[in-house]
C-alpha cells in the first residue's frame, strides 16, 4: 500500500479498534494510539537534512522501498514517518508499506535473528534484487535496547528509554545509516 493508504488504515484502527482483529486489547490499542501521535508529530516536525535531502535526490535510478511494519509497533512509529520524508521528493523511489502480519509475509525472507522484527526497510533495485536491508531500528537504539534486555530492565522501562532515546536523535541516526548503506 501506498503511505496515504497507510495513514487512513492506521487512522481507521485508532477511531475503530472494534473493526480490527488484534486492538480490542486495550493495552495494544492505547499503544496504538500513542504511535499514533507519535508519527504525527515526526510527520509535522521532521525534515531530512541537507546532506540525505540531496543524497536521496540524486538517486538516478528507480528503487522500490519496501517498509514492513504494523501500527502498533513503537519503533515504527518514529522510523515509519522520517523514511517516508526521505524519499517522498523522488519519484524514482516508490515506498510500499507492507503489514508484517498479512500477505505476501515478506518479512519471513527478512528475519531478525530468526525474529519478525519490524520497522523493516528492503531497497530493491529495478530487476528486484535486494540492494540494502535496514532495520528494525537504528544501532545505536539496538545497542540500548540490548544493554537494558541483558541486564534485566522491565520491558515498560525499556520502551521508556528507547522513546527518550528517539527523541535526542530526532532522526540523525537512520538517516546516516540510510545513507551509508545505499553508498556502498
Amino acid at each position: 500500500m501506498q503511505f496515504e493508504e497507510y495513514v487512513s488504515y492506521f487512522k481507521a484502527i485508532v477511531e475503530n479498534p472494534e473493526n480490527y482483529e488484534g486492538y480490542q486489547d486495550e493495552e495494544i490499542f492505547n499503544y496504538t494510539k500513542l504511535n499514533w501521535s507519535r508519527m504525527n508529530r515526526w510527520l509535522k516536525k521532521f525534515e531530512p537534512n541537507a546532506e540525505t535531502a540531496s543524497f536521496m535526490n540524486g538517486i538516478a535510478t528507480k528503487q522500490h522501498w519496501i517498509l514492513i511494519t504494523e501500527p502498533w509497533c513503537g519503533d515504527a512509529a518514529h522510523s515509519v514517518p522520517m523514511i517516508y520524508q526521505m524519499v517522498k521528493s523522488n519519484p524514482l523511489l516508490v515506498l510500499d508499506i507492507q503489514l508484517r502480519d498479512s500477505e505476501p509475509y515478506t518479512i519471513n525472507q527478512y528475519l531478525t535473528n530468526g525474529g519478525k522484527s519490524i520497522p523493516k526497510l528492503v531497497i530493491l533495485n529495478e530487476q528486484g534484487d535486494d540492494l540494502a536491508v535496514w532495520g528494525p531500528r537504528p544501532q545505536g537504539c539496538t545497542d540500548l535496547f540490548v544493554m537494558m534486555k541483558g541486564k534485566g530492565a522491565e520491558f515498560n522501562d525499556i520502551k521508556e528509554e528507547i522513546q527518550k532515546w528517539y527523541n535526542q536523535d530526532k532522526g540523525v541516526a537512520i538517516q546516516e545509516e540510510l545513507v551509508d548503506i545505499l553508498s556502498r
